[in-house]
């Protein structure tokens, strides 16, 4: 199929599955074996954005839900690149895993047992605004070249230096890359371009140069030093660092500040400032099961737990508004069932 733009496709195939699917159903419990025996540790694996000790806290009160509602003792696998954590829930040396979108779809290819367990709602309490933010960035004082107008654009980007995350993230690659072929395949001398294409630059390629920051904070790292030109990044893994300065919230033209307390890697960038030139939404990832690893009863049980109101009033992990406290998720939000078919939006993209 021909791609539309990124923004109506994302829309128009999420509310097609919006409903027949997240209400009352999950494909986990489902899909487990009936004499799968439990392991006497449930390993959860963390992609590297959600490894930081920023986040320890929140980890370790996930953990502690699962061990209570399953008598089981929980370890975190943390990891330093999304492969290792897509090959850990794949493999089922993880039972479970928090994952983007694309993340879950390649762990999903390798394995059809992995499924999703739980996603976190929306602030509406639903599925329907279950949504972060993949973005592209540029450092203050750059964000004229790509103003269109009073709008600004992507029109500019080709032959600049620029940093993804991870060809296994979905806001910091796959995303972006999409809405870049969108874009620039309408060209005649850009018309066959394809997301291999944005792998590597140099001579005739269609970045001067790419770079990959491995976690969306070091993506963001890139352009605050000058390393990259323009950043995928998304809004979650970078919001606890830094503070909107002017603009609309993860909208173009929307100014971030770095915080002056920021730990690390921005430690020392406090008061470095970006610019949003394009922002597009994306469906939240799951906590994703290996259903081959797990019994369907402690999966149920860990799908109880996690769906609670006690849980939804955790603010350890459902972080509330004016908190300094540091996590994953933010209060309202609480987590919801889910299936494989939600993410099938992000399978489109490839098409």
């Amino acid at each position: 199929m021909k791609k539309a733009p990124l923004l109506a496709l994302v829309i128009i195939l999420v509310s097609s599955l919006l409903a027949g699917c997240g209400s009352t159903t999950s494909s986990s419990s489902s899909g487990s074996d009936s004499d799968v025996k439990d392991p006497a540790t449930i390993t959860i694996a963390w992609l590297p954005n959600n490894a930081a000790e920023d986040f320890k806290e929140t980890r370790a009160e996930i953990d502690k839900v699962i061990e209570k509602a399953t008598g089981l003792k929980v370890e975190d696998k943390l990891t330093t690149d999304y492969g290792i954590t897509v090959e850990a829930i794949a493999s089922g040396n993880a039972q479970l895993a928090f994952l983007g979108g694309e993340s879950y779809v390649e762990s999903h290819k390798k394995n059809p047992k992995v499924v999703p367990l739980v996603v976190n709602s929306g602030a509406s309490g639903t599925l329907e605004d279950a949504l972060y933010y993949s973005r592209m960035l540029v450092k203050k004082g750059n964000e004229d070249q790509y103003k269109s107008g009073s709008d600004y654009s992507i029109a500019n980007i080709a032959g600049k230096k620029f940093s993804f995350v991870s060809t296994s993230s979905t806001s910091g690659f796959k995303v972006p890359s999409s809405a870049i072929v969108s874009e620039f395949s309408k060209q005649d001398k850009w018309k066959n371009l394809k997301a291999e294409d944005l792998l590597q630059g140099g001579n005739g390629k269609f970045f001067s140069q790419v770079l990959f920051g491995g976690s969306h904070q070091l993506s963001l790292v890139n352009v605050l030093t000058d390393k990259s030109d323009i950043s995928a990044v998304d809004d979650v893994d970078v919001v606890s660092y830094v503070d909107l300065t002017s603009g609309e919230l993860n909208r173009p033209g929307a100014v971030y500040t770095v915080k002056k307390d920021a730990a690390d890697p921005f430690s020392k960038l406090a008061g470095a400032q970006y610019v949003i030139i394009k922002s597009i939404p994306v469906m939240n990832g799951p906590i994703a099961v290996n259903s081959g690893a797990l019994s369907k009863k402690t999966m149920d049980a860990m799908i109880k737990a996690l769906t609670s109101d006690e849980v939804a009033k955790n603010e350890k992990i459902f972080i509330p508004k004016d908190s300094k406290a540091k996590g994953f998720f933010n209060a309202p939000q609480h987590f919801l069932i889910t299936d494989d078919a939600w993410y099938q939006p992000i399978r489109d993209l490839s098409k």
